[in-house]
């Protein structure tokens, strides 16, 4: 019988925490732009990469996707709540679509080099998420400079992955105490 995405919740609640914390975050900060093209929100949303990576490395893909389940139920009522339907459904929609292939991304490239799992994964999902959101939530809308957004968007993503090597590098000596004895990090 196959498990629902979100069983065995109860031992993910740390990274379930940050995750939600991030999301939460985030919401509030995308309402604050800093210039015509860009908002708060940019910087703080790449931490969530950060949580699924480390949650992937320290207990495996399948508590990463709940992990990432878990933090589409929060991203989806956090947006209805702080935005527009439109845009919280891309919102949303982004989030687990860049969350999934952030884990599959990483799983992939896992047994390389300690950085190349979380900058390939996270640039890889930034790609995925900000299409998705952006084409979801303006395309059609008239908003002229939606792909001028995007772009800023994309730009701050990838330049976060890159800064946040340093604390995802800094944590992995502590990942040895999350993981649990039965947990699948192959």
């Amino acid at each position: 019988m196959p498990t629902s995405p979100l069983a065995g919740l109860a031992s993910l609640r740390a990274p379930i925490a940050a995750m939600a914390a991030v999301i939460v975050l985030s919401n509030v900060l995308v309402q604050h732009p800093i210039n015509d093209w860009l908002t708060w929100g940019a910087f703080s949303y790449p931490l969530v990469f950060l949580v699924s990576d480390l949650t992937n490395r320290a207990l495996g893909p399948v508590a990463a996707r709940r992990v990432a389940w878990a933090g589409f139920v929060v991203a989806l009522a956090v947006s209805l709540a702080l935005a527009p339907w439109r845009i919280a459904v891309a919102s949303a929609a982004a989030f687990l679509f860049s969350q999934l292939m952030d884990v599959l991304v990483f799983n992939r490239w896992r047994r390389q080099s300690w950085w190349k799992a979380p900058l390939i994964g996270n640039l890889v999902a930034s790609v995925v998420d900000t299409a998705v959101f952006f084409f979801l939530a303006f395309a059609g809308s008239g908003e002229a400079n939606w792909l001028q957004l995007a772009a800023g968007d994309l730009a701050v993503k990838a330049a976060m992955a890159t800064l946040l090597l340093a604390p995802y590098r800094a944590l992995l000596p502590r990942l040895q105490t999350w993981a649990a004895p039965s947990s699948s990090t192959a």
